[in-house]
């Protein structure tokens, strides 16, 4: 299955809040906010030192009721201590073939980043047709999107870095935009 089944995670969730925790007093806030929307799903991001204690947190308290996603994932060693927290899926600012080849062995669903043709063609030797599209404000946002479109039907994007609540469902309405990413939800 193409990137160990990420497509189930997007279809379920075409809205993915991206949080970024500093403190275990955020966590119960973020997720009440959060079901009280009807959103389910969460990617927290790893930028700060205290996002692995968040991701097991929550793990711990709302895996009957959330799927966890985990983003800014850049390294094999990351991934290790994902497998071990048991998160939901991965999302990589970009995508390296040592990157992938790990992604894929942690059979945990995955998305990597692109922003350029050529990266976007990489991965599509590699096997991926779920992109995010990042950052999508600062490369076209929905322009892109569009011509993207046409050169590489094959895939779909979840354009993520500037999505909003006044341009989330003009993301959506693209053919080939599966779901977004965006933290306007929890700000």
């Amino acid at each position: 299955m193409t990137q160990n089944n990420i497509v189930a995670i997007l279809k379920d969730h075409p809205i993915i809040p991206v949080v970024t925790i500093h403190s275990e007093e955020e966590i119960d806030p973020i997720i009440s906010k959060l079901k009280e929307m009807n959103v389910f799903c969460i990617e927290v991001t790893l930028r700060t030192d205290f996002a692995f204690e968040a991701l097991q947190l929550i793990k711990d308290r709302y895996s009957d009721s959330l799927s966890l996603g985990v983003g800014t994932v850049i390294s094999e060693d990351q991934i290790d201590k994902l497998v071990s927290i048991g998160v939901d899926f991965i999302v990589s600012p970009g995508l390296t073939p040592t990157l992938y080849n790990h992604l894929l062995a942690s059979s945990i669903p995955f998305i990597p980043g692109v922003t350029t043709p050529s990266e976007i063609m990489r991965a599509i030797e590699l096997g991926c047709d779920k992109l995010k599209f990042f950052p999508a404000n600062l490369f076209g946002g929905i322009k892109a999107l569009k011509t993207y479109g046409n050169v590489f039907p094959q895939v779909q994007f979840c354009p993520t870095g500037g999505v909003n609540e006044l341009t989330y469902e003009d993301y959506l309405s693209l053919e080939n935009v599966i779901s977004v990413g965006g933290s306007w939800m929890i700000k």
